[in-house]
């Protein structure tokens, strides 16, 4: 399942994001790969350890929780904090997996990296190259996204970020765990959930039918979640 959410962030909040980006602290992408990507990555990411981009990373899990459809296609219950990461001058990410176990022993925290999602923070028109490329049980699919735009597709995937070969792709990168482990069970939830939302604008707050919608969603989800 791979869902785009237009609009999470409004364009002078990008800015914003952009500006205070050039108060933070920058190092290379390989610090954080793993030992085959290495040889695959190329970029530059906001050292973990800067308040610049701690502070710009707790904004966006606060907007995260405040939008709907995020919390309904992904059910997370564990999210590691967005990474943000910059593309330029031949940049690329070859193509690999994310880790299926992340963890952070400093913070305590370990996921199992069910969805990823990448929030782009730079004009398409800026920069050339650059695409996500996920690979999907019937294909690859190309993403570049407005700025403010976010994709959020399964961790399990082969993806790849294809080379910048000019201006600069900025973006915000994340990965969580979800309360429902089946990706199939987790895009029948979605479904679900997002016709109960549909139906919901059209009938009275009372309305049995939709009652009964809403009893089928909670007790599937009450069947598979893992918590």
């Amino acid at each position: 399942m791979l869902i785009v959410i237009e609009n999470l962030l409004a364009s002078d909040e990008v800015a914003d994001l952009r500006a205070r980006l050039n108060d933070a602290r920058w190092i290379d992408g390989n610090q954080t790969a793993g030992t085959r990507s290495i040889a695959v990555k190329q970029n530059l990411q906001v050292d973990r350890e800067c308040p610049v981009g701690r502070e710009l990373s707790n904004i966006l899990l606060r907007r995260l929780g405040e939008t709907p459809r995020f919390v309904s296609a992904s059910l997370a219950e564990k999210i590691w904090p967005p990474v943000f990461n910059a593309y330029q001058d031949g940049g690329h990410y070859g193509t690999h997996v994310d880790s299926a176990l992340m963890r952070d022993n400093a913070r305590g925290l370990t996921l199992r990296s069910d969805l990823s999602a990448t929030i782009f923070l730079s004009d398409p028109d800026s920069y050339e190259g650059g695409e996500l490329v996920i690979e999907q049980e019937y294909g690859a699919q190309g993403v570049k996204l407005a700025a403010g735009d976010m994709v959020l597709y399964p961790s399990s995937s082969l993806h790849q970020v294809t080379p910048v070969t000019s201006g600069q792709r900025l973006c915000a990168i994340l990965w969580l765990q979800s309360a429902i482990a089946d990706a199939a069970e987790r895009a029948l939830l979605y479904d679900l959930d997002q016709s109960i939302q549909a139906l919901s604008a059209d009938r009275a707050v009372d309305d049995p039918d939709v009652d009964r919608l809403i009893h089928v969603y909670h007790n599937l989800v009450r069947r598979w979640a893992q918590v």
